[in-house]
């Protein structure tokens, strides 16, 4: 029986792409990386992480020095993220299910919190946050210890490949939602324990 559903935020709950384009043309301007347009995000969903540090020149080892600095301009621009539709209906149906949730993200906690107060959610129980952006199974498992969970009675919901990774490493089950970042192709070989196209679905599968 699952008790806690753990959700990725960023292009899971929150439809954020138009302010990571805004955020990360701000610090492409500043440290000489490439821009992005809004019409190649399509494009993009296609590539691998590392595929697309190359398209946007991008070292990867940078990673932890400027994704503090990205997030601190997405915290700018929090009022122009939405919730992707019936993902509202989604929680409040797991909550009034008794079904706890909570959120693991690589965004920040500031972040997240601001998102979720202007939206009124009040459901999600635990956030834990984490700038390494391959580090999600390591919050995974800390999670399970936390909240004395077997990896059986939780399942998380992700939008990419490194999401899928993650959770097989923390020895979880995943559910793979399609109106995030990675497109079907880029995760497929992954081997998600459940792919979905609408929110509602997830409600099912739970």
């Amino acid at each position: 029986m699952i008790k806690h559903v753990i959700f990725d935020f960023d292009g899971t709950i929150a439809d954020s792409k138009e302010v990571f384009v805004s955020a990360w043309n701000s610090m492409a301007m500043k440290h000489k990386f490439k821009m992005i347009k809004i019409e190649e995000l399509d494009e993009m969903r296609r590539m691998s992480i590392r595929e697309r540090s190359e398209k946007l020149n991008f070292p990867m080892y940078k990673m932890p020095i400027i994704m503090p600095q990205f997030y601190k301009r997405y915290r700018q621009a929090i009022q122009d993220i939405h919730l992707f539709p019936q993902m509202n209906n989604v929680l409040n149906e797991l909550d009034g299910r008794g079904v706890l949730t909570a959120i693991i993200s690589s965004n920040s906690e500031e972040n997240i919190r601001a998102f979720l107060l202007r939206n009124e959610i009040k459901s999600v129980t635990k956030i834990l946050c984490s700038s390494r952006i391959f580090g999600k199974d390591t919050l995974i498992k800390r999670f399970l210890k936390q909240q004395n969970l077997k990896p059986e009675e939780v399942i998380y919901v992700g939008d990419e490949h490194r999401d899928i990774v993650a959770c097989k490493k923390a020895g979880i089950k995943v559910i793979w939602v399609g109106w995030g970042f990675d497109a079907e192709e880029v995760v497929k070989a992954a081997e998600p324990d459940f792919m979905v196209y609408e929110p509602v679905d997830i409600l099912r599968i739970v």
